[in-house]
């Protein structure tokens, strides 16, 4: 019997940003209240009875408006990278309302080590622990596109307002066909890559930010490696990153989305809408269909979602009591996605690996030049000269070959009877000889002069030939010699210790949340009772404690059903305000 998968659940973490500036001065109310040892969050509903029990939610791990950008990388998303390293698919993504931090924390700032986003902080992972690899060779490539509208662009292409089509394979899954793929051989020339297509991203105008995205952004790294296995053959595994930057997700009342604006709105809200239907399904378990074809992203992030990947997910929250409704959602939608289980599995030896190709390519084209070397050697060995610099007119050989020449004409010149009888094809048997030797000697000439070409022609083809070599073999990386000088062991045992710090930490809040979960439980076996009255007393407290839970999880299917109505009426609203603009665009043609 084939061994069961290993499943792994979506990890999720939640991050609140401090307050704007617009909501200091505003005298905003904070609402939000967060415990990160237990991984908690508090939501409290403004103007609401004391007597009304606050909204608590707990992830894998909660950061404050204090968070450092280092530290949510070295917890949520260093454990993610080295597993692509080792050969899996890796998602990150970040889901939030506009405004609440999502490209700050999956971009920041890529020139401020203090300020970098988890996209460029993964770039300098990636290719620092490729430089400290042994005995193994690397080909890093990356893509980036945009869902706009429902429409895949590729930011990466000059003409990024072509539509590209989703495709299906058995092998390598949903891909986007004709997506340009760049191959990268530091974090300076990718962070190049990602900056050329975050130019090209669809931003706009709203009231939430000045500088709202209007599509979801997946940047995607690939990591092939290529190593001698104990049986002796070379294998090759693949990791995917997808680093995905979802557009906003808000009620379109508050973005005071029009036109062009509240077309983009409707596309987003329905792709985030499917997005979580998904997660009802996956979470479900009775679900026999999940609805994974129902927009593009979704399909894309099919594998992230229940499939072959370690997925962590980071939802962005703002402080202020304004946000209220958003922030809830926000924590629901997160709640729903830590339920969410997936099957990772290394990837090894698959059919469409690039390494593959451009290691049978550089030993076909070693090969050509190891022969061609050699025919060189020895043409150079027969002619027993050496070339003069290009700066001179022409070369040692040409200059004999001139003087030949000279000789040759000059036979002819100083034979004229023997010029006449090859012109007239008399007999001439006194002059034969001559004639011969001149004869000889011309064909001589054409031999060396087809020699000349030929070598020249080879020479060519053979610097083109070295020109791909190392055009290709460039872009090879083997540890330690074509990227980074390798970090001094002072800085490798510091990054070592800060990553077992972050999982000491990990693990810490893991066995609080577990003691947490289990307390009731002990407390209640090991109580033991002195009288009747004390037992009651107790059950009586153990029963208003299961009525007040009851009446939150009333409380709550009240306030998403609610949600779902306002959610409803948003839709038809805006179907209505489309609709109306198609006629009038009709009527107008």
């Amino acid at each position: 019997m084939p061994k069961p998968k290993h499943c792994e659940a979506v990890r999720v973490v939640v991050r609140c940003r401090p307050f704007s500036r617009k909501e200091e001065t505003g005298d905003c109310e904070n609402i939000l209240q967060i415990d990160d040892r237990l991984g908690q969050i508090t939501l409290r509903k403004p103007k609401a009875p004391p007597d009304e029990p606050m909204k608590v939610f707990t992830f894998d791990s909660v950061y404050g408006w204090d968070s450092k950008q280092g530290d949510i990388y070295d917890d949520a998303v260093r454990p993610l990278v080295e597993s692509v390293l080792q050969g899996f698919n890796g998602t990150i993504f970040a889901y939030g309302q506009t405004g609440t931090g999502k490209t700050h924390t999956m971009q920041g700032v890529s020139n401020d080590p203090e300020m970098r986003g988890v996209i460029p902080n993964s770039f300098q992972h990636i290719f620092t622990q490729i430089s400290r690899t042994q005995n193994q060779k690397y080909l890093v490539r990356s893509s980036y596109l945009e869902i706009y509208q429902e429409d895949i662009r590729d930011l990466l292409c000059k003409d990024n307002n072509r539509k590209l089509e989703l495709k299906e394979s058995p092998d390598s899954g949903v891909y986007v066909k004709d997506l340009s793929s760049v191959v990268t051989k530091n974090a300076t020339e990718i962070e190049h890559v990602m900056n050329i297509g975050t130019r090209s991203r669809s931003v706009g105008f709203t009231d939430m930010n000045e500088r709202s995205s209007r599509s979801h952004a997946i940047f995607v790294v690939t990591v092939e490696c290529s190593e001698v296995g104990p049986d002796g053959d070379e294998h090759i595994r693949v990791g995917k990153l997808n680093m995905v930057d979802l557009a906003g997700s808000e009620r379109q009342s508050k973005t005071g989305a029009k036109g062009q604006r509240l077309k983009e709105a409707a596309k987003i809200n329905l792709s985030l809408s499917a997005l979580g239907n998904v997660i009802s399904a996956l979470v479900d378990g009775k679900s026999t269909h999940v609805p994974y074809r129902d927009s593009k992203l979704t399909r894309l992030l099919q594998d992230s979602l229940g499939g072959n990947a370690k997925t962590v997910m980071i939802a962005t929250v703002g402080p202020s009591h304004g946000h209220f409704d958003e922030s809830l959602a926000t924590l629901r939608y997160a709640n729903r996605a830590k339920n969410i289980k997936n099957k990772p599995r290394i990837n090894e030896d698959p059919k469409d690996a690039l390494l593959r190709e451009f290691q049978e390519e550089i030993a076909r084209l070693k090969a050509q030049l190891e022969e061609r070397g050699m025919l060189a050697k020895e043409r150079r060995r027969r002619r027993n000269s050496k070339r003069l610099s290009k700066s001179m007119a022409g070369t040692e050989e040409e200059e004999m070959f001139r003087e030949r020449d000279a000789e040759v004409w000059k036979a002819f010149e100083e034979e004229p009877e023997v010029g006449r009888h090859v012109k007239d094809g008399s007999d001439f048997p006194k002059e034969a000889p001559a004639c011969q030797r001149s004869g000889e000697r011309l064909k001589h000439l054409k031999d060396n002069r087809k020699s000349l070409v030929d070598m020249h022609w080879d020479q060519d083809a053979l610097e083109k030939i070295i020109e791909k070599y190392k055009a290709m073999e460039s872009k090879l990386l083997v540890g330690g010699k074509t990227i980074i000088d390798h970090t001094n062991e002072q800085q490798k045992r510091l990054e070592l210790k800060r990553q077992e710090i972050a999982e000491q930490i990990r693990r810490e809040r893991e066995i609080q949340q577990q003691l947490m979960l289990q307390d009731e439980e002990t407390l209640e076996m090991r109580e033991t009772f002195s009288s009747l009255q004390q037992e009651v007393e107790h059950k009586t407290k153990k029963l208003k404690k299961l009525y007040a839970k009851l009446q939150l999880a009333k409380a709550e299917v009240r306030d998403v059903m609610d949600e779902h109505v306002v959610t409803r009426q948003e839709l038809e609203e805006t179907q209505t305000e489309l609709t109306r603009e198609l006629k009038y665009n009709v009527a107008e043609l």
